[in-house]
């Protein structure tokens, strides 16, 4: 299965204690209007699930999972 980029936002801005686990698969940056975007790979849909898990588990609020989608220039140069 392939992997695919993915932007996470959730409410607040989080503690590196609860982002920790994460800094190593994920970008963190927070953004504005006090929420903490994460951008990053899911390997599978097991690894999304222990994710949410794991967020849910600290009371982290999801706002949102977002596939980020990447366009390719196949042209040639010119």
């Amino acid at each position: 299965m392939p992997e695919h980029t993915h932007e996470i936002v959730l409410r607040g801005r989080l503690g590196r204690h609860l982002l920790g686990p994460l800094v190593d698969d994920f970008v963190v940056v927070d953004g504005p209007a006090g929420v903490t975007r994460l951008t990053g790979t899911l390997r599978d849909p097991s690894h999304l699930h222990g994710l949410v898990a794991y967020l849910a588990s600290n009371n982290a609020q999801l706002i949102s999972i977002t596939p980020v989608v990447t366009t390719t220039d196949t042209r040639s140069p010119s």
